[in-house]
Formats: structure tokens, C-alpha cells, sequence
């Protein structure tokens, strides 16, 4: 899951530096890909590493059918934990996203102003898919989110196990939404399938 964020913040980063870059985007050279999976894939090892080395721990979610951070424990060393995963895997990679296709569509509606058939086109294009990322986001880990933190420091048994279950589904099937969003909305994306 934390790898479908940081891949998702690290996606609209590097399209905003593409669109807004003054040079060509070479195709040929895979370097920057391939350095946005690997710190994707560290950053998200990072994260996923402590509960394995004393900070907060793993158990079953829900009713038991997947593993992930112990929600339900109290104890100051869990609710550190879980404060620090929602801020830097949820919070930051959003600011990231909100941040590059803000800047992204500025770019876009000043370029718009010189050419204006052309750029408004394309302006709307990228709008609809940066309003359509941004909502599946929200809609995929906000649940997720909001679940984990009342189960954290809400009143103990509040958060009961067939409560997580929508949300748990939602975050974890967000890695499906996300190729399909960039799949009909990039319009470069649709015509080389």
C-alpha cells in the first residue's frame, strides 16, 4: 500500500518536471524511472520496517484475514508509529500530488494563454485526470486512514473488525485504480496501446 502511494507522489512529481522541463523527454533513458521505483520501494521499506524491530508491531486487521499495523494497541510506542505513517505516508505524498499538478496545471493555463484551442484542450485533459487521481486518493486511503487513527486513539472496541473491512479493500485495491486512471486519461498512455 505504501508502495502505491509513494509510487503515486513520485508519478506526479516526475510528470510535472516532464511537462514543465525545458528539454525533450528522452525516451531512450531509463535512469529516472528507474530511480523513482527504487526510492519508492526504499522510502516505502523504511516505513514497513520498524514494526519488525520493536516500533508498533503487525497482526491481523479486521477479522483476521490480513496483516497489518496493530491498530488497537494504546501504548505510546504504537500511537507514535501510526502518527508518523499518516503524516509521511499519507499526508506528504497528498502534498506532493496536490502540490505537482497544481503547479502542473498552472503551467498548462499559462501555455493555454498563448495557444489558446491547443492548450485549452490539453489543460482540461489534465485537469479531469488530476481531479480523478485526486479523488480516487482520498477515496482509496482516507477510510483507511480515518479507521486506523480512530482505532488508535479512539475509545477502545469502537472500530469493531467487519468495520475495517471496506476501508482495508478500498487501500489495498488502490494499486488497481491507479494504472487504469493513467490508462484513459493519458492521452499519450492510450495511443501507444
Amino acid at each position: 500500500g505504501i508502495v502505491s502511494l509513494i509510487s503515486l507522489a513520485v508519478l506526479s512529481y516526475e510528470r510535472y518536471c516532464t511537462m514543465t522541463g525545458t528539454t525533450e523527454a528522452d525516451t531512450t533513458n531509463y535512469r529516472k524511472t528507474w530511480t523513482g521505483i527504487v526510492l519508492s520501494w526504499t522510502y516505502s521499506l523504511v516505513w514497513t520496517a520498524p514494526p519488525l524491530f520493536g516500533w508498533s508491531s503487525y497482526g491481523p486487521e479486521g477479522p483476521g484475514a490480513t496483516c497489518s499495523v496493530n491498530w488497537h494497541s494504546k501504548d505510546i510506542n504504537n500511537a507514535s508509529y501510526i502518527i508518523c505513517l499518516f503524516i509521511f505516508c499519507l499526508v506528504i505524498p497528498f502534498v506532493i500530488i496536490v502540490y505537482s499538478y497544481g503547479k502542473l496545471l498552472c503551467a498548462i493555463r499559462q501555455v493555454s494563454g498563448i495557444n489558446k484551442g491547443m492548450g485549452r484542450t490539453r489543460e482540461q485533459r489534465v485537469l479531469i485526470m488530476v481531479v480523478v487521481m485526486v479523488i480516487c486518493f482520498l477515496l482509496c486511503w482516507l477510510p483507511y486512514a480515518t479507521v486506523a487513527l480512530i482505532a488508535t486513539f479512539g475509545k477502545p472496541g469502537l472500530i469493531t473488525p467487519a468495520a475495517t473491512i471496506i476501508p482495508s479493500i478500498l487501500a489495498k485495491s488502490s494499486t488497481v485504480y491507479n494504472p487504469i486512471i493513467y490508462i484513459f486519461l493519458n492521452k499519450q498512455v492510450s495511443k501507444t496501446l
